[in-house]
Parts: structure tokens; C-alpha cells; sequence
């Protein structure tokens, strides 16, 4: 089992400002991004936050100060890159409402889903004004991946489409690409300008281990690639009903990503502050104290266990009783998909 400093360390290279890694420097996509106004309320605070003097009060946002009239400090927001959302749903909106407005594309581009994909996806990218269109995904001769014709929808795709990719454990069908698929995707994506969107709904859930259900993530964002995550913690902290998530989005190396950075979370606050103002505390709190303590977080290490050791055991015990049964057809797929779908 990794420590919760290693799987922390990663997950927070996902978020972080990556200056060194990949081959080549590359061009970010948003160079244009202009810096978002100051918010006046938010604007205040800055000034406030700002101002030195030991006797000052902050009576500008109906907000939770502790007895010494300090703001708590959600534990699990993150710099910059990363924003706090309504769960994974949130922050597949948040992300689909940011590329609509700031990536440059042609107008009858459209945004590549999988075939099939979770039922949201389509309708969030509509409601933002992004047209969706699909790669093939399941093949149903084999009931596992077409990755042939996965791999070539995305050579034939306009340069710089936008592709949503399922991090782990792919909602509705279970199916997820190997490792060396993934790094095959990885090249053709980089070959055509593609934008990789992540969408992580099932982390840890999954196989059990963080690290590895995080694998295509990682490997993105070692490689150099400019891409966004939408990030849940609804299923993996059991806090379904607390919709905690995050969007979380990683510049390219190159000597302004910094500044490109610091326009993008600009932006995303005026998007956000749009729609919700500020996020729902509660849930990120126990995500905040889970994460950032040690004990806790081992338990829940060992929890994400047993919750896909539970599902790997149903569905080894289905496959028997099918096989017991004498039911027609093969039915060792559902011993190869993995997660709640199949």
C-alpha cells in the first residue's frame, strides 16, 4: 500500500503548476485567455486579506469564523489550477462551460464522447453550446474495448478536438483501456493537438488502489499533455449526498505557464462565482480531513479496498452461478470489466 504522502504527493502533481515534464515545451491553447476583473466583493476581501492592521473585522461574507474570528480554510481546495465543485458533475459543467468560452476551435467542431458514455455527459456539453459527437468504444462481438476503432476516430478527428476520456472503471460498460492502449492513445492524442478531458468519477473505487485507477492521469500529465480533470469524491468517501468534487486544470511545460495559469483560475472563479458563488463546505471538509490525516487516511485506503474487493467477489459469484446454470453464451467478461458496470 502506498503511504498517504506518496498517493498524496501524486494526486497533487494532477493540480499542481508543471514546469519540467515532457520531451518537448509546448504552446498552451489559452495563450489568449485575458485576466478575469476582480469580483468587488471578492475584491474586497483581497483588500481586506491584505490590509495589516491587527484590529481589523471582516464583516463582508455571511461566513463560519472561528474564536478568533479566522476563516476555516476548506482543506481540500487546492492552488490556483484546481477549483472546488458540485462533485463530478460540477466539475464536468465547469470544465465544458470553460472550454465553450476560451478554446479556440472551429465553429462546427464538436466534442468526442465515447460510444457509449454516461447518459450527463452529452446533455452538459449541449447545455453549454458544445456539440457532441462519439468514438466507438464497446464492441459487443467481444464485449470489450474496439480499440481499433477507438484509436482511429481520434487519426481521423480535426486537429485539436476535445476528447473526454473515463479515468477508470468507464461508465455504463466496465470496459477500461490497458496501460499500453493508453500510452497508444496518448500518442495519436498528442499527434493530432487533441485536449484531453478526464473524467475521474470512480478513483480508488475502482481496483481498490488510488494510484492505479489514476494510472492514464499520471501518465498524461508526465507526458507534458495540456488537459482538465473533473474530479469526484461523492462515491469514493461514501458523501453521494454532499456532492463533493473538483475541477482541477494542468497547464503544458513551457516558460509562461504560470501566467497562463494565473488567467485561467481567474476565469474559472468569475464562472464559478456566476453560477454558484461558493461551493457547499461540509463535504469538502471530510474530504479535507480524510485526505490530510495520516490514520484517516489509511482507513480509507483500506475502505476503497473493501468496497471493490465486495463488487470483484459479486461478480465472480454471478459467474458462477451463470456457468452453474448452464447459461447460454459466454459470460467471462463479466470477470474482465471491472467496477459497478457492465
Amino acid at each position: 500500500m502506498p503511504s498517504p504522502s506518496s498517493s498524496k504527493d501524486r494526486l497533487a502533481s494532477i493540480t499542481a503548476h508543471i514546469s519540467a515534464l515532457g520531451p518537448t515545451p509546448m504552446a498552451s491553447s489559452f495563450n489568449a485567455v485575458p485576466l478575469a476583473p476582480t469580483d468587488p466583493l471578492f475584491g474586497l476581501m483581497a483588500a481586506y486579506k491584505a490590509d495589516t492592521f491587527d484590529k481589523k473585522v471582516d464583516l463582508g461574507v455571511g461566513a463560519y469564523r472561528d474564536d478568533n474570528a479566522k476563516p476555516w480554510v476548506l482543506p481540500v481546495v487546492k492552488k490556483v489550477t484546481s477549483v472546488q465543485t458540485i462533485s463530478g458533475t460540477g466539475a464536468v459543467h465547469l470544465g465544458a462551460l470553460f472550454l465553450a468560452k476560451f478554446f479556440s476551435r472551429p465553429q462546427d467542431q464538436k466534442v468526442y464522447l465515447s460510444d457509449p458514455t454516461w447518459v450527463n455527459h452529452t446533455q452538459i456539453f449541449s447545455n453549454v453550446g458544445l456539440t457532441s459527437t462519439t468514438y466507438p468504444y464497446y464492441h459487443p462481438p467481444t464485449k470489450g474495448l474496439d480499440f481499433d476503432g477507438f484509436y482511429g476516430t481520434l487519426e481521423s478527428a480535426p486537429e485539436g478536438s476535445i476528447i473526454l476520456l473515463h479515468a477508470c472503471a468507464h461508465n455504463p460498460t466496465g470496459v477500461d483501456p490497458t496501460r499500453e492502449q493508453w500510452m497508444k492513445l496518448a500518442e495519436i492524442i498528442r499527434a493530432k493537438k487533441h485536449f484531453p478531458f478526464f473524467d475521474c468519477a470512480y478513483q480508488g473505487f475502482a481496483s481498490g488502489d488510488l494510484d492505479n485507477d489514476a494510472w492514464a492521469i499520471h501518465y498524461f500529465v508526465q507526458e507534458g499533455f495540456e488537459l482538465c480533470i473533473a474530479q469526484s469524491f461523492a462515491k469514493n468517501l461514501g458523501l453521494y449526498g454532499e456532492r463533493a468534487g473538483c475541477f482541477h486544470f494542468v497547464s503544458p511545460p513551457s516558460s509562461n505557464a504560470k501566467e497562463i495559469t494565473k488567467r485561467i483560475a481567474s476565469q474559472l472563479a468569475i464562472l464559478q462565482r456566476s453560477e454558484i458563488s461558493n461551493p457547499p463546505a461540509y463535504g469538502a471538509r471530510i474530504a479535507g480531513l480524510v485526505l490530510n490525516d495520516k490514520k484517516l487516511f489509511a482507513e480509507w485506503c483500506e475502505n476503497l479496498r473493501e468496497m471493490s474487493g465486495r463488487i470483484k467477489a459479486m461478480r465472480t459469484a454471478l459467474h458462477a452461478k451463470l456457468v452453474e446454470l448452464e447459461t447460454p453464451g459466454d459470460w467471462s467478461h463479466i470477470l474482465k470489466q471491472i467496477g459497478m458496470f457492465s
